[in-house]
Parts: structure tokens; sequence; C-alpha cells
């Protein structure tokens, strides 16, 4: 049982968390194209549809860390400091993209076709890269918890 549950822990980590990091890391640069020359609305329109996708499977994303403390529990392992410390960066990359990343998108997605919008976009577009690329690299040490750090199985 404990292979199946973290199988789809992993899934799931892999599907929900991958789309949010692709899709937010992209948002950027339709957001500024459509703040910018957009005479078609293509630009906006990608910029919208990349914000719906991070707002869906941020609901989605749920299910990692639920799965990883069920499955931390079957193993025995939720007071092992690598399982704690994990759960420590997961919670803080969700307040990261609940927080910053999702209402950033969402007021860059406000200020396309009004007046002056490349020049309030680009600071909010950079802004929103740098708290993109925090929400990503704390992902990237949550997945060092796969390497458990101090362990002595080899793993």
């Amino acid at each position: 049982m404990t292979k199946l549950l973290l199988s789809v822990h992993v899934l799931a980590a892999i599907l929900a968390v991958g789309s949010i990091a692709v899709a937010a890391s992209m948002f950027p640069r339709y957001a500024l194209q459509a703040c910018g020359d957009d005479p078609n609305g293509r630009a906006a329109a990608i910029a919208a549809l990349l914000h719906r996708v991070c707002r869906g499977y941020a609901v989605a994303g749920l299910a990692v860390p639920g799965f990883g403390l069920v499955t931390g529990a079957a193993l025995g392992v939720l007071t092992d400091a690598w399982l704690i410390v994990s759960l420590v960066l997961t919670v803080i990359a969700a307040g990261v993209l609940a927080l910053a990343v999702l209402p950033d998108q969402q007021r860059l997605l406000g200020t396309a076709g009004g007046p002056s919008a490349g020049e309030t976009a680009r600071p909010m577009a950079t802004r929103l890269s740098m708290v993109t690329g925090i929400f990503n690299l704390l992902w990237a040490i949550v997945v060092l918890m796969i390497v458990r750090p101090g362990s002595t199985t080899g793993a």
C-alpha cells in the first residue's frame, strides 16, 4: 500500500507542481506582451490561460502534501527531520503561490490594455518573475527530500 501511496504522491507532485512551475514561469512574458503591442489579443489570451492553469493546479496541488502525509504516516517517518523540513518548505511555497504569485498575476492581467500599461506592467512583471523563481526554488529544494539528508540507508 505504501508503494501505491508514494506513487500517487510523486505523480501528483510532478503533474500539479510541475504544471504550476512551467505556467507561472511563462506568464510574465505574455502578460508584458499583452500590456504592449498585442493587436489581436493573443498574448492576453495566453496570459489568462496560464493564470487559469496556475489557479486550477494550485487546488489540485493540495493532493501533494495530503498524499505525502499519508505516505509518511504509513512509513512511520512523520517525525523525521527531512520530512518536517520538506513540510515546512511546502507550506512556505504554498504561501508564496497563494499570497504573491497568483495575486500578482491577477494584477498584471488587470493592467493589460490600460493607459501606460507597459510602464506599470514592467516592474510588476519583474517582481512576479522573481517571486515565481523563489516558488520554483523552494520546490526544487523540497525535491531533495528524496535524498533524505542524514539517511544511513544509502538511498
